[in-house]
C-alpha cells in the first residue's frame, strides 16, 4: 500500500455529513422505484444483481453506525488517502456480505429505512475525533465519512449504469470530495509534478515524476469529466476505453496513465 505523503486535504465536515445523508437519501429514493424485474437486471459486479448491489450500498452508511457501537480502537491507522489502496484486500469477504445481506432481507426499503435512521441518530452525537475500527483500519469518523462519499457515489454510477431510465441524482459535495480523495490518491500513487490532472469543477493534482512544470501551460496535460475520473480510478473503465471514447483528453509524453489506473480494486 502506497504511503500517504502527499498532505491531506481538508475537508468541511459539517458538508461531508450533510453530502453522506443526502446521497444515501438519493439513493433510497431511485431504489424504491425499482420494481423486481429491474432488481433482477445483471449489473457488471462480479454476478451482482441491482438487488445486491442496492442491498451493498445500505451497508456503506451502516458501517459507521456499527463502528460507533463498537469500542474505540487505541490508535488512527489510516488517513483518506490510505484508504483507496486498502480496500483490494476485502473485496472477497464484502462480496459474500453483500449477497447474504441481499437474500436475507428482501424488503430494501425497510433496510435503507433502518441505516438511514441509525446513522442519522449517531451522528448527531458522534465527534469529528472519534476512532472507528472499521473493515481496512483504524480511522476518524470526519475521515471515515470522507471515504463514504466514495462508496455511494461510485454505486450511484453503478446503478445508473445497471438500469435503463434511472437517473440517481448526486449530491454536489459528495461528487466533489469523492472526485478529489480519488485525484489526491492518484498523486499519491505517482509522486511528482510533470503531469497535471485536472477534473473540473471539483480537483487539479500534480503528479509523476519527471520535470516540474512552473509556468505557463503544463507541458503534460490530462482532463476529464468528474464520472469518468471516478470510473478510471475504480476500474469501471479502461483508460484506452476512456480515450477511444473521447472522454479523456491526454497531451505530453507523461500524460499516459494506462499504467496508474485503477486506485482501487
Amino acid at each position: 500500500m502506497p504511503p500517504a505523503k502527499k498532505r491531506a486535504r481538508v475537508y468541511d465536515s459539517v458538508k461531508i455529513r450533510a453530502a453522506v445523508l443526502a446521497q444515501f437519501g438519493n439513493v433510497r429514493d431511485g431504489v424504491r422505484a425499482l420494481g423486481d424485474e429491474r432488481l433482477a437486471l445483471p449489473t457488471h459486479l462480479g454476478g451482482w444483481t441491482v438487488r445486491d448491489l442496492a442491498a451493498h450500498v445500505t451497508s456503506a452508511v451502516e458501517s459507521v453506525s456499527r463502528a460507533l457501537d463498537r469500542p474505540e480502537p487505541t490508535a488512527r491507522e489510516l488517513s483518506p488517502l490510505d484508504w483507496p489502496f486498502a480496500t483490494a484486500a476485502r473485496a472477497a469477504d464484502i462480496a459474500d456480505d453483500t449477497r447474504d445481506l441481499a437474500a436475507r432481507t428482501p424488503d430494501l426499503d425497510a433496510l435503507y429505512a433502518d441505516a438511514g435512521r441509525r446513522i442519522a441518530e449517531r451522528l448527531a452525537t458522534a465527534t469529528d475525533g472519534r476512532l472507528l475500527a472499521t473493515r481496512t483500519g483504524a480511522m476518524t469518523l470526519a475521515d471515515y465519512l470522507v471515504t463514504r462519499t466514495v462508496e455511494l457515489v461510485v454505486h450511484t454510477d453503478d446503478l445508473n449504469r445497471a438500469v435503463p431510465g434511472l437517473d440517481i441524482p448526486y449530491d454536489r459535495q459528495a461528487l466533489a470530495a469523492c472526485t478529489r480523495l480519488l485525484a489526491d490518491a492518484l498523486a499519491v500513487k505517482a509522486p511528482g509534478a510533470s503531469t497535471e490532472v485536472r477534473v473540473p469543477p471539483y480537483a487539479v493534482v500534480q503528479c509523476v515524476q519527471g520535470p516540474r512544470h512552473t509556468r505557463g501551460t503544463p507541458p503534460n496535460v490530462v482532463e476529464t469529466d468528474p464520472l469518468t475520473w471516478i470510473r478510471l480510478a475504480t476500474g469501471r473503465t479502461e483508460w484506452k476505453t476512456a480515450l477511444d471514447e473521447a472522454k479523456v483528453s491526454a497531451s505530453g509524453e507523461r500524460a499516459d496513465l494506462a499504467a496508474l489506473l485503477p486506485l482501487m480494486g
